[in-house]
């Protein structure tokens, strides 16, 4: 394990002080990888996703496959940052993976995603709390990770946090000074404004916006833009019998 830290620390030096570290660090995952994987790196302030950012998307894969767990809030990644712990997705076209994650199964796999490994890096007693960072790779095909492949993906996560632990300390509630790029931020602010407007906890708010989204095939940045920035008013949720 010291070992492993200490390789974790050696790869983090190298991109300390660079522009764009986390995109960096992402393509030196998929380049130790033989571009077998695309990698997705992500920041969120709680395991719901509902502030997050995308820190990096390597390879072609990558990119609609963090917008997808994004904006539907489920699948492995979000998983992997309710439970603290690994999840490997080897197919997703397997039945129990479907069950777990209709929605995002089925689209992933639209986008030619058959395989995703999410890898978190979470500290402190109450992780699903705190902001998480987890590595995510994206194959074309389905298939186990080998031990030196999650290996080599566990090491660049290490150096992800190393590289995040060395960012300028955010205030409360505020992810805008640790890589997040502002105009994620929308989407915590849409939240805000949709549960003032339909008298919603942030949850269902967050539900309601992500519902929206999905059912009328828009980004979720670009619906909350709208909503912030254009005074879009969603309609008011269906009623459920108490």
């Amino acid at each position: 394990m010291t070992r492993f830290r200490a390789e974790a620390v050696a790869l983090a030096s190298r991109h300390v002080g660079r522009p764009h570290p986390a995109r960096h660090l992402g393509e030196a995952c998929r380049t130790a990888l033989d571009d077998a994987y695309c990698v997705g790196l992500t920041l969120a302030a709680d395991a719901a996703l509902a502030q997050r950012a995308s820190l990096c998307a390597a390879g072609p894969l990558a990119a609609q496959g963090e917008t997808l767990q994004i904006n539907l809030g489920e699948g492995p990644c979000v998983q992997a940052l309710n439970q603290g712990s690994p999840v490997l997705a080897d197919d997703l076209a397997d039945p129990r993976t479907i069950r777990q994650w209709p929605v995002y199964a089925q689209q992933a796999q639209a986008h030619h995603i058959r395989a995703a490994f999410a890898l978190p890096v979470l500290s402190g007693p109450a992780p699903a709390q705190q902001a998480g960072l987890v590595l995510t790779l994206y194959r074309d095909r389905p298939g186990p990770l080998s031990a030196a492949e999650l290996h080599t993906a566990q090491l660049h996560a290490d150096a992800a946090e190393l590289l995040l632990l060395s960012a300028p300390v955010p205030a409360e509630d505020d992810l805008a000074d640790a890589w997040l790029l502002p105009v994620e931020a929308v989407v915590h602010q849409a939240t805000g404004v949709i549960s003032y407007r339909h008298a919603l906890t942030t949850g269902q708010a967050l539900a309601l916006l992500r519902t929206h989204a999905h059912t009328t095939d828009t980004d979720l940045t670009s619906l909350a833009h709208a909503i912030v920035h254009e005074n879009l008013h969603l309609p008011d949720p269906p009623e459920t019998d108490s």
